[in-house]
């Protein structure tokens, strides 16, 4: 499992769009908006989170 912080993350909508980008791309996505945090499971996901590294 990868975690992912995500400090600027503050509403539902923000939960959503990340929610949104990796769903496609992994197993197991859960969003923790209190912690500011995302796990991440899947053979896909590891490769396609450091893609988007760059993103932000």
């Amino acid at each position: 499992m990868t975690r992912l912080s995500v400090p600027d993350m503050s509403c539902g909508h923000c939960k959503a769009s990340v929610e949104a980008v990796l769903k496609p791309i992994a197993s197991s996505v859960e969003v923790d908006l209190t912690a500011r945090e995302v796990r991440v499971e899947g053979v896909a996901a590891e490769a396609a989170v450091a893609a988007l590294d760059g993103l932000s």
